[in-house]
């Protein structure tokens, strides 16, 4: 697990432990992950440290990253792309083939079919964050390339609200693409472990 101290990760973390699974997390500051659980491994680390990211990997049945960029319009692009292709170079390494990862709509996916609004996010992100729309793009570039079984989620604006119990999955132009609970992005991410539908695929999901 990556991300494991974001808002969602934390959640990701939590609901794979209440599923009974073995979770490794490598975080940079572990005073932020509040979880303990006999079935935790806490590695420290930071992002560029590649033995302790292929530590973490290393047998492995699949790795969840909840990495994303902070919302700062001083934000410079790169860090957190770097680590991916990190990630993904010890996922090869270690034959570890099942990568779930975040992202938003402002990627595009071939099979959305965008509205105006839709088409307007990223430009409006571009001008008011770029640093964090080129995270965000490297990242998903590295995934989709990365000869993985991957499935790349793509949310907009989570929240923290109690789940509804719906949850979307698709591409623009559907009825996906609002915004949604964070627990509900977490359970999704969690739920493609057993799930292989979105292998290989970009789906936006909304509640």
């Amino acid at each position: 697990m990556f991300g494991a101290t974001g808002k969602i990760g934390h959640l990701v973390v939590e609901q794979l432990l209440e599923a009974g699974h073995h979770v490794r997390a490598l975080v940079r500051s572990p005073g932020k992950l509040t979880v303990e659980d006999d079935h935790l491994e806490v590695i420290v680390a930071e992002l560029d440290d590649a033995p302790a990211i292929r530590k973490a990997v290393d047998g492995a049945d699949a790795v969840i990253s909840a990495l994303g960029p902070a919302i700062d319009p001083f934000l410079r692009s790169g860090p957190l792309t770097e680590a991916m292709r990190t990630i993904v170079a010890a996922m090869h390494e270690s034959d570890v083939r099942r990568l779930v990862a975040l992202a938003t709509v402002s990627v595009p996916d071939p099979r959305d079919r965008p509205g105006l609004i839709d088409r307007l996010v990223p430009v409006g992100i571009g001008l008011l964050i770029p640093g964090a729309l080129r995270e965000i793009q490297g990242i998903s570039e590295v995934v989709t390339t990365s000869e993985l079984d991957w499935t790349l989620a793509r949310i907009t604006a989570p929240i923290d609200i109690p789940t509804n119990g719906t949850l979307r999955a698709g591409f623009l132009g559907g009825d996906v693409g609002a915004p949604m609970a964070r627990t509900d992005v977490a359970a999704f991410l969690v739920d493609q472990l057993t799930d292989d539908r979105f292998v290989g695929a970009s789906p936006a999901i909304s509640n």
